[in-house]
């Protein structure tokens, strides 16, 4: 299958030709082999809270710890208020400098932005609040609190969360590696957040990984959270708060935001709502006609089944990427569970330009006209699998926009990176990782060395 790769050649190319422009001096970017920005006090203090929840979020200087969670605990709370309304001052001016941004940006990133409060609990404590273990339920605003008053004293976690902010942390920090001679890649992310304190934390942690996070906050709005609890047994249970991540108004600031992009990721949670869906919409089609590409990620296989319609209106007419694992692969084409993982991509790729489908411990596939090619799983020894297919996603992004047109190579690449954060706690790839596998590929794209089944395994015509 000697595939041309127009589209995708126009978008490196048109990279190489015009490099983007620094960020302006505001940004507080690291610099490539420069020191990073010292350790940052966050309060953020929510009304109702216990002093523990309302707590600092200590930012451990990267260098030292470049995990993005940040560890909380009882009398965490410190810097007061006059530090808060600094903070959110610092937060107004950060906006504004990512919104005047570079000239393009190379990936913009469309989803969900939550803020996600992870802890250790017993079945009892789940037992007393009512709550059936091992679910994902979506809860109000009071439900939330109740559950977060009940954690006092817990040790738990904040971070910036969220499927598509693991993949575009994963991509900044392979795209900005100290290991790499690469011009800096130039990552976004649109979504919605309050005008409350987590809205401020979220762009905050974002910004501090190279991703800016363009949209303005919505006033008086509450930012989404996920309350994360894990039972000794190591099960879940995952309590949703959507408050306005669940919005997304396709305004002339997000339309001059994706007019200058050159590749579009959607998320495929924001399908949900009926009313994101026009939005979606309107962006993939400015995408489109300013020459970007454009990504789906599936997200998750109830939100397929319930939103098939929609999201195959989207895939089906706009998308030239689609990342999906096995199951929710076989619910876009509405096989069984006992059809393989191989003839779901098959299937796909006869409608997408290029499909992307992991498989756990089975190893991948990439879908391309009808062919599927296989990558096996690197060696690896599983610590934590959540995040696995966001830094999948993050692999073969930064191999197309590096200009590898070897599909093998590009999964390889995308398969490596999810092996290292499989083999680790957290979701997020580490920057000592990032640099190691960034400078690992450009050695192999400088010397041809990808190994390939058959020289004809090239990036298709997207």
């Amino acid at each position: 299958m000697a595939l041309a790769s127009t589209t995708a050649s126009r978008l490196i190319s048109r990279r190489l030709a015009a490099p983007l422009p620094p960020l302006p001096s505001s940004s507080c970017a690291a610099p490539r082999g420069g020191a990073r920005a010292g350790p940052r006090r966050f309060a953020v203090r929510w009304e109702g809270r216990p002093r523990a929840l309302l707590g600092g979020f200590s930012d451990a200087d990267e260098d030292a710890s470049d995990d993005e969670d940040e560890e909380d605990g009882p009398g965490a709370l410190s810097g007061g208020p006059p530090r808060q309304e600094q903070e959110c001052e610092d937060v107004i001016e950060l906006a504004a400098a990512a919104f005047s941004g570079p000239e393009r940006w190379d990936v913009l990133g469309l989803g969900q932005a939550m803020v996600d409060f992870s802890g250790m609990v017993d079945d009892e404590f789940l037992e007393r609040l009512g709550i059936e273990k091992g679910t994902r339920k979506v809860v109000n605003h009071e439900e939330r609190g109740r559950v977060l008053r009940a954690m006092d004293g817990c040790t738990y976690k904040a971070a910036a969360g969220g499927s598509l902010s693991n993949s575009l942390v994963a991509l900044a920090r392979l795209g900005s590696s100290r290991a790499s001679s690469y011009p800096e890649l130039r990552i976004a992310m649109a979504g919605s957040v309050g005008s409350d304190p987590l809205g401020s934390f979220y762009r905050q942690k974002l910004h501090r990984a190279n991703v800016q996070f363009l949209s303005k906050p919505v006033k008086d709005g509450t930012t989404g959270t996920v309350i994360v609890l894990t039972t000794p047994d190591a099960q879940r249970t995952m309590l949703a708060y959507q408050g306005t991540s669940s919005t997304l108004a396709y305004d002339s600031d997000l339309a001059e935001i994706v007019s200058k992009s050159n590749l579009l990721i959607v998320e495929g949670y924001l399908f949900e709502f009926s009313h994101t869906i026009e939005a979606i919409k309107q962006a993939c089609e400015d995408a489109k006609k300013n020459g970007a590409l454009i990504a789906v990620s599936a997200s998750d296989v109830s939100c397929i089944k319930r939103c098939h319609s929609d999201f195959w209106d989207i895939v089906g007419n706009y998308a030239d990427i689609l990342f999906a694992n096995a199951n929710e692969a076989r619910a876009f084409c509405e096989l069984t569970s006992e059809e393989s993982t191989v003839s779901a991509a098959r299937y796909l790729s006869h409608s997408i330009p290029l499909v992307s489908v992991t498989d756990g411990m089975h190893g991948s596939y990439i879908g391309v006209k009808g062919e599927a090619i296989y990558i096996p799983p690197p060696a690896c020894i599983p610590v934590d699998t959540c995040g696995a297919g966001d830094a999948y996603a993050s692999g073969i992004l930064y191999g197309i926009l590096r200009g590898a047109s070897d599909l093998k190579g590009i999964g390889l690449l995308a398969a490596q990176v999810a092996a290292v954060v499989v083999g680790q706690q957290g979701t997020r790839l580490r920057v000592k990782d990032a640099d190691r596998l960034a400078e690992s590929f450009e050695f192999h794209l400088d010397n041809l060395e990808f190994c390939s089944d058959a020289g004809t395994d090239q990036v298709p015509n997207l």
